[in-house]
């Protein structure tokens, strides 16, 4: 549907794409140039430019909605750490601080920059198509600040494969992280249900709610850390389920979380113990400016061979320094 406008006298010697805007308040700048450059925007029944300049008296006709391009990730050439790859999959070893793919209102900017996928596709001829346009390849995703190895479909008929094998619970993921205080015992297993925080959506939780999913977590202990800065428990933790945040929320959710995870009640300065006194100087306090969480194992059969791959990425130098800044402290 098509919509009119009349250019009252007071706006003359306004330019018409200035002119729209305050016209159209429910619309964003640059969906008003888009307009004007699909020749959507007539002034007395012919397109105009957006430097025209407004006398007053004309009527100013919106043909239809503007319609942008179908967003699309784009190539960019940032270095992979290949683990494993074949014609069918590659196994890449993601860095923290790096998003797996755009979200789904990103537009072709700074947001739609810097991510797996963009990395992917400059690697690569062709991937997968079934995660969309948005998210060519990717199967299964790992936080930002979470890094360690992830699988790449590279065809339609891999994705598929490995995507049941997740659903069905045929993919066996360890990861390693470093959680706060002392756990009680060596060996355990997380079952509890994960939702969306109702009041702060950025947050899960396993607090009970209607449209919670289970969710099952197994950890083992790999070091006890007795440091000046206090008590720290390295574990290795085998995870069933691949629920949003579900090693952050469950190791939170008994009272361990993980390093660097301010999201879930970790500090984001650990500040050494004892009286603080008024006149004393700043305590002194270590940082991780990431989550101390890492996908350091996939085990899981080749979708088209049948093969067992066994794959491992060890810890990265920052959390490697970190730990070992704990020891010797």
């Amino acid at each position: 549907m098509s919509e009119t406008y009349n250019v009252v006298p007071e706006d003359a010697g306004n330019r018409l794409d200035a002119w729209l805007v305050r016209q159209l308040t429910s619309v964003s700048r640059s969906r008003v140039q888009l307009l004007l450059s699909e020749g959507k925007v007539l002034v007395d029944g012919a397109a105009a430019k957006p430097s025209f300049k407004l006398k007053g008296g004309e009527t100013v006709e919106i043909t239809g909605p503007a319609e942008p391009p179908p967003l699309r990730a784009i190539p960019e050439s940032i270095p992979l750490d290949i683990v494993y790859e074949d014609k069918d999959l590659s196994v890449i070893n993601k860095p923290a601080g790096m998003m797996v793919h755009a979200g789904a209102g990103a537009t072709e900017d700074e947001r739609n920059r810097g991510t797996l996928v963009n990395a992917l596709l400059a690697h690569y001829q062709s991937l997968s198509s079934a995660g969309g346009p948005m998210r060519p390849g990717i199967v299964h995703r790992l936080d930002k600040q979470t890094s360690g190895l992830i699988i790449v479909a590279r065809n339609d008929a891999a994705h598929l494969k490995l995507s049941e094998m997740f659903s069905q619970r045929r993919m066996r993921k360890t990861y390693l992280a470093l959680v706060h205080g002392s756990l009680k015992q060596d060996k355990g297993t997380i079952n509890a249900a994960i939702a969306r925080d109702s009041i702060r959506r950025t947050r899960m939780t396993t607090k009970r709610d209607e449209g919670a999913r289970n969710a099952i977590s197994h950890y083992t202990v790999v070091e006890r850390i007795t440091s000046r800065f206090g008590q720290f428990t390295l574990v290795s933790v085998r995870i069933e389920t691949g629920r949003t945040h579900q090693i952050r929320v469950h190791l939170s959710s008994i009272g361990h979380p993980v390093v660097g995870d301010t999201l879930y009640g970790a500090p984001a300065r650990i500040v050494l113990p004892g009286p603080k006194k008024k006149s004393a100087p700043e305590p002194e306090s270590i940082a991780l400016d990431r989550n101390f969480l890492h996908a350091a194992e996939l085990e899981f059969e080749h979708p088209k061979t049948g093969k067992m791959l066994d794959l491992k990425a060890g810890l990265p130098l920052e959390l490697t320094s970190f730990v070992e800044e704990l020891r010797t402290r």
